[in-house]
């Protein structure tokens, strides 16, 4: 009978997670379902970069990624902004951008890496986000600019963190905030600044935001929970905030000086959610084992030194994480008998579930009316680590390393923010014209559905593939960046072209590639499905 009930259920939370895929909704008892980003500055990573991360986890976001070039616009030409709304008329779900208003169009911008949520321009400044929601008596649909449309416009008109700070602050003033709660991460070659943003309340047009410098020797991160607790405005190199920063906290009752310091993430928004409660914990021990963070802490340090110098195979193996060899690994209590007679963890089990599921298993006793979530999810749509160098020129030292789908059974290429073009399978909008092996997105969208039925063999196989192509890369981006900046002192076009050809050489290899193992994994294990 134990058996049989096992069984029963490895096969239906399979089940679930297979249905589930394409109907998640946003957001999940409240709390957002969304992003992880870190940021971490120069003097903690292993060659001086200043690095942000980024996972775009929504299922309705774009399937594809461009290069936006440099652009002059005519004196007084205006611009127009977008709100996104859910769209359900094509084949996947996705958004569609209605217009709301116009700005002054500046009269140059910059070119970047659109990633969706754009990743990096032309001068190395570089961006990652995280929705953490607040309370929703904040949001205002009054304002005229969203997170997105905020984090293009930073990458258009902005060189540093501290532009893209100063743009911030003037834009929502003036054209307010149409938006929930959100983190940004920016870096530029010097420096990392990481803010937090809230609407003004409903009806009003401005926004109720913090900046806070990150040290040079620290890493910071957010997994959709408000981080910023204590500020010091007498310290404008550490903190900036709008001017409402603690007016609108007392208006409403938010906060009372008699009660003691003010406290932005409580004044603003929650701590409540052990969804990023956990990834934070994982995420700040992983980069800090040293300190040994409790797992079921309320708040944990806002930056941290890591222990040793972050290197992209640490980032990488971070954004796979799903707590594999922690209490919290979310398959260790889904069994089979193996040939020897014991239980061992079931083959089928695998940490992308449906959160009904876990509450129903009460996996690892962990789960609650909140839930618990993982850094790797099926549902992400692409991840991202940037790199900004400031000993490098711009068109070598900023690179976005670009992973498609789910990271947990993907491989992050290299993409030059000076190159001018993509591969083809890059710029397929999936989302929009359904399942097509045209596009790289659903060549690794297939290969994560397939290998979660299997998770416990198929991983292997998948990783057996991409260990050795992303060693190869992350040897070989010295090299290649060498002989780029060589290159470059004698023919600028020709540098370009050189790493154009670098990026489209390994995007389209890894496209193809990622087919394939769809094909070999469906093949092997035919008589296991």
């Amino acid at each position: 009978m134990k058996k049989s009930f096992l069984i029963f259920m490895i096969l239906v939370s399979t089940l679930v997670f297979a249905q589930d895929k394409f109907n998640r909704p946003d957001w999940e008892n409240g709390e957002p379902e969304a992003c992880t980003t870190l940021l971490i500055g120069k003097k903690a990573t292993y060659d001086g970069s200043t690095i942000t991360t980024h996972t775009d986890d929504s299922h309705r976001d774009w399937a594809c990624m461009k290069m936006v070039p440099a652009k002059n616009h005519p004196t007084g030409s205006m611009l127009t902004l977008v709100t996104r709304e859910k769209d359900d008329s094509h084949p996947m779900p996705r958004y569609k951008f209605v217009p709301i208003g116009k700005i002054p169009q500046v009269e140059h911008t910059y070119g970047y890496i659109n990633t969706n949520y754009p990743s990096m321009n032309e001068h190395q400044l570089a961006i990652g986000e995280a929705t953490f929601g607040g309370r929703e008596e904040l949001y205002s649909d009054k304002g005229l600019i969203d997170c997105y449309q905020l984090c293009h416009l930073i990458m258009q008109r902005c060189k540093t963190a501290r532009e893209a700070i100063d743009l911030t602050e003037e834009l929502l003033a003036k054209y307010g905030w149409r938006d929930y709660g959100e983190c940004l991460t920016i870096a530029d070659p010097n420096e990392c600044w990481y803010i937090e943003i809230v609407g003004p309340g409903k009806d009003k047009v401005g926004a109720t935001w913090v900046a806070v410098r990150i040290p040079d020797g620290h890493a910071t991160m957010n997994a959709n929970a408000s981080r910023i607790r204590k500020i010091d405005l007498d310290k404008p190199e550490q903190f900036r905030a709008s001017e409402n920063v603690f007016s609108t906290a007392i208006e409403n009752g938010w906060w009372n000086t008699e009660d003691g310091e003010f406290e932005f993430c409580y004044a603003y928004a929650s701590r409540s959610s052990f969804s990023a409660r956990r990834r934070e914990w994982r995420v700040l021990s992983m980069l800090a084992p040293s300190l040994e963070l409790s797992p079921n802490a309320e708040n944990f340090p806002f930056s941290v030194k890591p222990d040793t110098l972050v290197t992209k195979e640490l980032l990488v193996k971070i954004y796979q994480d799903y707590y594999e060899d922690t209490p919290f690994d979310m398959t260790k209590n889904l069994l089979v008998k193996g040939k020897d007679g014991k239980y061992i963890k079931s083959p089928v089990a695998n940490p992308f579930m449906h959160y009904d599921m876990n509450k129903m298993l009460r996996i690892n006793g962990g789960w609650d009316e909140l839930g618990e979530r993982t850094i790797a999810r099926w549902y992400t749509m692409y991840g991202t680590i940037t790199q900004s160098r400031s000993w490098l020129p711009n068109e070598v030292g900023g690179v976005v390393w670009l992973a498609w789908d789910n990271v947990a059974t993907s491989i992050y290429v290299p993409i030059y923010n000076s190159v001018t073009d993509v591969p083809e399978s890059y710029k397929v909008p999936g989302r929009k014209t359904g399942y097509t092996r045209t596009s790289a997105w659903w060549g690794f969208n297939r290969l994560s559905t397939i290998a979660a039925h299997r998770w416990g063999e198929m991983r292997h196989d998948v990783g057996d593939v991409w260990n050795k192509w992303q060693a190869e890369m992350f040897l070989n981006q010295s090299d290649v960046e060498n002989k780029a900046a060589h290159l470059l002192k004698q023919n600028k076009e020709k540098a370009v072209e050189f790493l154009t050809d670098y990026t489209n050489k390994w995007g389209t290899k890894v496209y193809k590639k990622a087919w394939e193992l769809g094909d070999f994994l469906w093949t092997k294990y035919d008589e296991k499905f």
